[in-house]
């Protein structure tokens, strides 16, 4: 990777496409406009180096004197950049690399110093086939939701037992002696028989017992049922946007 600090060894070296053809001789080194990063040479190219032609330094080498360029060669005879090649050199001019370039050791001349023809694609730099407007572009939030499985809910039954204790009214008989004098009334019943015998007399007694006796019946229906809750969330994230803002003598300061 070419540096700043390489840009004296350069602007000395021989260029050499990647198949190791020579191009020509460097005349000068191009950097981006904050000055961290070395973008294009122009070398001397075509017979007796009459011409001088912008190279990317994308990719490119230094060794032993010598600039390994990472292109093929970049000039056809006619001196005519080819498509791949221009838009190279268009994604270094339109900021994909660091913004548009200045000199370091002379200013630049065009490309090549050939014309291209109408039907090069105008871009936001100055240049024969561009226009007078510059696109602003920005980033923006396009917020939407999405249903995704937070949980599964499910009824399950199983039995429980538990003491109960009911209170419940029972009878019973006991026995009681009753004595009522002889009378009138009942004189015949009491002299009916014998006037002296013996005899026995037998009651039966009985009581009530509680009896337990147990039946299942049905007490109620459970299911389970979805509803939607509509909760309020806030959403974040960086979004980013281009400012347009006037440079040069008659510069206002307005940013856009």
């Amino acid at each position: 990777m070419i540096t700043t600090n390489d840009i004296d060894l350069v602007q000395s070296a021989q260029a050499v496409d990647r198949d190791g053809d020579r191009l020509g001789d460097v005349k000068q080194v191009y950097i981006s406009e904050d000055g961290n990063q070395p973008l294009f040479v122009t070398v001397h190219t075509g017979l007796f180096g009459t011409k001088e032609s912008f190279v990317p330094l994308q990719g490119a080498d230094l060794r032993d004197g010598v600039l390994h360029l990472a292109y093929d060669k970049n000039v056809d005879a006619d001196g005519a950049l080819t498509d791949d090649e221009q838009g190279s050199i268009f994604d270094y001019y339109d900021g994909r690399a660091g913004g548009a370039p200045s000199g370091v050791g002379g200013t630049p001349a065009g490309f090549d110093g050939t014309d291209r023809g109408d039907d090069t694609v105008g871009r936001d730099t100055s240049g024969p086939t561009t226009d007078d407007a510059m696109t602003r572009s920005e980033e923006r939030l396009n917020v939407g939701t999405q249903k995704v499985q937070t949980g599964k809910a499910r009824l399950r039954k199983y039995v429980v037992t538990e003491q109960q204790n009911v209170t419940v009214p029972v009878t019973r008989e006991e026995v009681r002696i009753e004595r009522e004098p002889i009378t009138d009334a009942n004189a015949g019943a009491a002299t009916d028989g014998p006037d002296l015998s013996e005899e026995e007399h037998e009651v039966t007694l009985t009581e009530e017992r509680p009896v337990v006796e147990k039946e299942t019946v049905p007490v109620e229906r459970v299911r389970l049922t979805k509803e939607q809750v509509t909760d309020q969330q806030n959403v974040s994230a960086d979004v980013r946007h281009e400012e347009i803002e006037q440079d040069g003598d008659a510069a206002t300061g307005d940013r856009l």
